[in-house]
């Protein structure tokens, strides 16, 4: 039989009461004698109707409240009420006199319910009155009645500092007692009085943890305030890491669980540091407790996003909850694997995935997903193996959320491996045929738009995103229209379409008669590249468009990337070519490409091209001590052939300066004739004028992949946190925003937050970077547009260098 069904439909007693009914039977509270069942069920009521949110007028408020006072003498669920009610009725402070004769009763019971219910209703200005009644009752032998005196006592702090500070001696001597929850609650409240006097502080740990406390919630609490001095305080962290690492052997698994948690939370913390944690948390793995098992593997789980070798030795262990019968366990078992694991392990790793997937909720399956995109940016030639599944549980049913990580997992796997762009566009265009999702179907179609177009075959894709125009509703109609239309752009032949304008133009029958575009000649994507080949192969010498390394420098002439996706791993094979380039080190960075001049010139033919580059005066002082090393010409630059030319500058002292680069091109001119194709004898040393090259701050970072940007934030602590508030007036939008603060960053999104709505007016970037490739950086930019005004920023840095993150926080200019 199934009662979770039955439960969903029928909650119990309460499913269909109303405020108004309660309210009328309330009246039964002014009945003589009082029935004390039938009260305890309406008291019942109106604290279900409480905790349900039930907005209660002050007048209802205050009539129930003042009937409720009437059943004192019944000593059952009253105080709760009360309690409840207090901070919506009126002068509740009449019923204090009865509360406070009920602190003296007999009964312990009803003297810890009095003692919660008269400080919640006692005003600061009245605290004194009840002062020497609370000190008894923190000090009172009774648990239940010491508990509530101290948990009100943390209730009333917020608000009655000084009055509260009194009674330190008071909560010290219940530290000490006998009662476990009464030292818990009592090590809480001394904490709170002593927080602002960091030594206290330090003292009072080194105080209760040489003690031997009979609360494990106690030594739980006195962990956490010894993981928050470490992390504030670095001088401390040597003695008070001993005491954590000696409550690893406690008899307490609650005690030693917490120990090993703070260990594995610590900032900057060492491999040799997590080994006796990681130790710990090991044991645990084989418990026979199943809370103790889900807690170490979430834990451990947690670790390996930036300990993998740490919790490696775990492995073996880990495998064997992959059949665990709690499938939380087991998700997190192999999430954590997928992280720890080598690139032999994944073949096996993934059969056991698909084993259990459709065994556990949607929640624990978009971790399973955001670990597999994890593993697959580690391991790039696994990642067919890694689309192949995640087009397979795309196929299976599930939520907007999950559906969503597993898109957003694809993308993501497409933007940092090129290669596998055509496989994952082919699982994506199978997904959308049968997608019940419009968001997912337009993300998907704007993909194939910006993508498609570029793949070796974009004809494949063309029939997937026409049967979106004929199928679906108008969203994705319009989606699918515009990744139609990017498919047909670059068909044409431009030159030969410009030759068609021109003669047109130049007609004078085209008054009347329109333009036929029909006789362009279309041109392949195959006839493309075949051309781009012809002018590649007829290249002299290797082409780079901007010099980099551990030099600065700037280049004339057309040069292209390299081919394939990865622009600079194709740089450094050509400076590896050029001796003078290859003794300047590894490659750093590759900037984007910049042009120099118009793409339209005449047919010539230069020879002895060299570009002569002078630094610019500049804000930035430390850009005059840029000093250029050497040029490479370029021989001879033919039409329509690209070439490049070289210069070099040195960073003494490996200064990063801002400059901007005044460019002069220098060359011999020589005619072409037209009947032979030969240059002439003669030539004219002429130069060109060259715009201005700019080299900022974003050139010398290196963009970088982080899998948990909140956590890689956190490890990299507030102490080199550089912030800074810009008013972005000319900026038209949040989107707009986004991309300047990417472009001048020149550092890579995290989490998706490049993508900004267009009418977006608050928004969050995270991005990351590594400045010259050794010195890893991360940003936080906080946005909010306001029409009139503009966008205002606010941008925080850090780094593990305090240098970088000031150099990288003003760089937006």
């Amino acid at each position: 039989m199934n009662f979770g069904k039955k439960d969903d439909e029928d909650s119990g007693l309460f499913s269909h009461i109303d405020k108004s009914t309660v309210l009328q039977e309330a009246r039964a509270f002014n009945e003589t004698p009082i029935n004390p069942r039938k009260c305890r069920t309406i008291l019942t009521k109106i604290l279900f109707l409480l905790y349900q949110s039930e907005t209660f007028q002050t007048k209802e408020a205050t009539e129930t409240f003042f009937s409720i006072t009437k059943l004192f003498q019944s000593q059952d669920i009253v105080y709760l009420v009360i309690k409840e009610l207090s901070t919506i009725a009126e002068d509740v402070i009449m019923v204090t006199s009865s509360l406070s004769k009920d602190m003296n009763s007999k009964s312990d019971q009803v003297k810890a319910n009095a003692i919660r219910a008269l400080c919640k209703i006692t005003e600061s200005s009245m605290l004194q009155g009840i002062e020497r009644l609370l000190k008894q009752a923190i000090v009172d032998k009774n648990a239940a009645i010491s508990s509530a005196a101290l948990v009100s006592s943390l209730h009333l702090f917020a608000g009655n500092r000084d009055v509260v500070k009194r009674w330190s001696n008071e909560v010290q001597e219940a530290v000490n007692s006998k009662g476990a929850i009464t030292q818990y609650h009592a090590l809480g409240l001394l904490y709170q009085i002593r927080q602002n006097d960091r030594m206290a502080v330090i003292k009072l740990i080194q105080s209760y943890s040489r003690s031997q406390l009979r609360s494990p919630l106690a030594y739980c609490m006195l962990i956490r305030f010894i993981a928050k001095i470490m992390d504030e305080d670095e001088s401390s962290r040597r003695p008070l890491f001993e005491t954590l690492e000696g409550w690893l052997r406690h008899r307490s698994d609650m005690v030693v669980y917490e120990a090993a948690r703070a260990i594995c939370n610590l900032r900057n913390v060492t491999s040799q540091e997590l080994f006796p944690a990681v130790s710990a948390l090991q044991l645990m793995l084989v418990n026979h407790k199943p809370t103790l098992r889900f807690a170490a593997i979430r834990t451990l789980n947690k670790l390996a996003m930036t300990h993998p070798a740490a919790v490696a030795p775990c492995n073996l262990d880990m495998e064997n909850l992959i059949t665990d019968p709690n499938r939380s366990i087991a998700t997190f078992a192999i999430t954590t694997l997928l992280k720890t694991g080598n690139e032999v392990s994944v073949d096996r790793l993934m059969k056991q995935i698909s084993g259990f997937m459709s065994e556990i909720s949607d929640e624990f399956k978009i971790i399973v997903v955001e670990a597999i995109r994890s593993l697959c940016l580690k391991f790039p030639t696994k990642q067919s193996l890694m689309i192949n599944f995640l087009s397979n549980v795309l196929r299976d049913e599930g939520g907007f959320e999950y559906k969503r990580a597993i898109v957003e997992a694809i993308f993501d796997i497409i933007h940092h491996i090129p290669e596998s762009k055509e496989y994952a566009l082919s699982h994506l265009c199978e997904f959308i045929e049968d997608c019940e999702f419009t968001k997912l179907s337009v993300r998907i179609l704007h993909l194939l738009g910006v993508e498609g177009p570029k793949t070796s075959s974009p004809s494949k894709y063309i029939r997937y995103i026409y049967n979106r125009i004929i199928l679906e509703n108008a969203t994705v109609k319009a989606a699918a229209v515009t990744a139609m239309a990017r498919f047909a752009e670059g068909t044409f032949s431009w030159a030969a379409l410009e030759v068609n304008l021109v003669n047109y133009l130049a007609n004078d029958a085209s008054q009347v008669k329109p333009f036929d575009i029909s006789s362009t000649p279309t041109v392949s994507r195959a006839e493309e590249e075949a051309e781009a080949l012809r002018k590649k192969e007829a290249l002299h010498e290797p082409q780079i468009s901007q010099p980099a390394g551990t030099a600065a420098g700037t280049q004339g002439g057309n040069a292209a990337p390299a081919a394939g996706g990865d622009s600079r791993s194709g740089y450094r094979q050509v400076m590896e070519r050029i001796p003078k380039l290859a003794v300047l080190g590894s490659l750093i960075k590759s900037s984007k490409i910049i042009e120099l001049t118009e793409s339209e010139t005449d047919e010539f033919l230069l020879e002895n091209v060299s570009v002569e580059c002078k630094v610019k005066q500049s804000e930035d002082e430390t850009a005059a001590m840029l000093v250029e090393d050497f040029t490479i010409q370029l021989p001879q630059l033919v039409y329509d052939v690209p070439g490049s030319v070289y210069v070099v500058y040195k960073r003494p002292n490996g200064i990063t300066p801002s400059a901007c680069f005044s460019n002069i091109l220098r060359f011999t001119l020589k005619e072409i004739d037209p009947s032979t194709g030969e240059p002439g004898e003669d030539g004219i040393e002429d130069d060109y004028p060259l715009e201005d090259l700019d080299v900022s701050i974003g050139d010398y970072v290196v963009p970088s992949y982080v899998a948990d940007f909140k956590k890689a934030w956190e490890d990299l602590g507030e102490d080199n946190e550089q912030v800074e508030t810009y008013s972005l007036t000319a900026v038209a939008s949040v989107k707009a925003a986004v991309a300047q603060v990417l472009d001048v960053l020149g550092m890579d999104p995290s989490d998706g937050s490049d993508r900004v709505k267009d009418k977006a007016t608050v928004h969050t970037l995270y991005v990351s970077g590594s400045f010259l490739g050794q010195v890893p950086a991360l940003a936080r930019a906080r946005m909010a547009f306001e029409a009139g005004s503009g966008v205002t920023m606010e941008l925080a840095v850090r780094s593990a260098h305090e240098g970088v993150a000031l150099l990288l926080v003003n760089a937006i200019v």
